[in-house]
């Protein structure tokens, strides 16, 4: 009994030694791909983040309010066709800084991310306004987009 309980201990032993010596290869680097993203040697680059925030605004027509949303969304896919807006999305709950929702731009310019987010019919009426930083991210980031329309059954 105690050499097949030694047995079944030095084949779990040489088991786990192999799984931990067999590891994942790293992908090969794709010099083609990272000068095509603008990547910097770690993968990276930088973007500009808009933080939505609740404008000053007080729209109680509903059908105004809707086109706003609607001409919103419309303007968020045009920059994203254009290759200029690579995340956009609402928060799902209240935060103490009243952010809303957020963009990540793909520039590394505050100006320029602030005249994208100024055709945004909700931002030129008030319903939102924002805040603009700097970012730096993974240069993969806009390569999520082509699969997003490959998940997604509707559009907001």
């Amino acid at each position: 009994m105690v050499s097949k309980i030694l047995l079944i201990l030095s084949l779990i032993t040489f088991t786990l030694s192999f799984a931990q010596e067999k590891k994942i290869d790293k992908p090969k680097f794709n010099q083609e791909l990272a000068t095509s993203l603008g990547a910097d040697q770690y993968g990276m680059k930088p973007y500009t983040i808009v933080m939505l925030t609740t404008g000053t605004a007080k729209i109680e027509d509903k059908a105004k309010m809707g086109s706003l949303m609607k001409g919103h969304m419309e303007n968020i896919g045009k920059l994203a066709n254009e290759g200029k807006i690579v995340v956009a999305g609402p928060f799902l709950e209240k935060n103490k800084e009243n952010y809303r929702g957020m963009f990540i731009f793909n520039t590394k310019s505050k100006e320029e991310a602030e005249q994208w987010v100024k055709t945004d019919p909700a931002v030129q009426a008030g319903v939102f306004s924002y805040e603009i930083f700097p970012w730096y991210g993974s240069a993969a980031l806009p390569l999520y987009l082509k699969y997003h329309d490959e998940i997604s059954k509707d559009n907001p």
